[in-house]
């Protein structure tokens, strides 16, 4: 979406006043935000990261995320801490958005990551999913099956705009999922990150150092998750498959938590759904730009580059 909202300075300082944070400094936005306005806070204290949630994260799940951020930091995974305030409250109110206050964290993504890159994000994807024990809060994946159906019905009469076969590789594609797709109660479940690509990922001297954007984060398959990050992480910018990334990621998940049999059959299945529900939205946004936006929308052929490729691909 990438639409930002300006920020009253006053408003910010007061608002910095109550979380105790320290004196406004400086206020910068990040363009490189999709979904949300995003700035980096910097006080006499510390940096922050302000976001403020524009109209397609709903208010009701912001509660969810925050929380997931919270218990995830709590427990040893390197994600923003939401901040609050002398009452115990992270979310506000700022320029009519509602806005939370999270931890800045060091380190940069990377562009185009190597293999080493792909076994650590393994490593902290299993890591992640380990620690989500005790978390009950519950979210469902509005970006499944009927999300996908959704997406469809509103970009199919403009897709051949974009490439003129892809209306019936989406349709075609859809049936046989809507056929082949599993219940999430099936496979190992619980609660999934759901957007793990590379700008979400922070590597500092070489070593991964935070993991970001929770906001997209439900229940699903575990293996769903790591579905979404052969798509993200392995391909490089020709959209070629890269096998040894795929390899170093799955080998970086499977030493902390080794994937059933069943998950192992279905994860080519899994990454084909993947690369739909990424060709759908960008597909969608790529149709629907937003005035004003900063950041331009990203090319869903991409995503059928990674389609057509899972369509014929068998776990390694």
């Amino acid at each position: 979406m990438a639409v930002y909202t300006d920020v009253n300075l006053d408003e910010l300082s007061a608002v910095l006043q109550r979380f105790d944070l320290g004196e406004l400094r400086s206020s910068r936005g990040i363009a490189e935000g999709v979904e949300n306005s995003n700035y980096l806070i910097e006080t006499d204290k510390a940096r922050y990261i302000l976001t403020l949630y524009e109209k397609r994260v709903a208010a009701a799940d912001l509660p969810f995320f925050l929380g997931l951020m919270e218990h995830l930091a709590g427990n040893s995974i390197p994600c923003p801490l939401p901040m609050h305030d002398e009452q115990g409250t992270a979310l506000f109110e700022l320029s009519n958005r509602p806005a939370a206050l999270i931890s800045y964290l060091d380190g940069v993504s990377i562009d185009q990551p190597s293999q080493g890159h792909c076994h650590q994000v393994g490593t902290a994807l299993a890591d992640l999913h380990a620690a989500q024990t005790g978390f009950t809060s519950v979210r469902a994946n509005a970006l499944s099956l009927d999300g996908w159906r959704d997406l469809a019905a509103s970009c199919l009469q403009d897709a051949a705009k974009v490439e003129p076969n892809l209306p019936a590789l989406i349709t075609d594609e859809l049936s046989f999922l809507a056929k082949c797709w599993p219940d999430a109660d099936v496979l190992p479940s619980g609660v999934i990150h759901a957007d793990l690509f590379p700008d979400n990922v922070f590597f500092l001297h070489g070593t991964l150092s935070g993991i970001i954007d929770f906001y997209f984060a439900c229940n699903d398959m575990l293996s769903y998750d790591l579905a979404i990050c052969l798509n993200a992480w392995c391909f490089n910018p020709n959209r070629q498959f890269l096998p040894a990334h795929a390899e170093a990621l799955i080998a970086g998940y499977s030493a902390k938590r080794p994937l059933t049999r069943d998950e192992q059959d279905i994860l080519p299945l899994l990454c084909r759904g993947a690369a739909m529900r990424f060709l759908l939205t960008r597909l969608y946004d790529w149709l629907n730009p937003a005035p004003g936006a900063l950041v331009k929308p990203k090319d869903p052929l991409d995503y059928v580059a990674r389609l057509k490729f899972f369509q014929t691909w068998g776990f390694p």
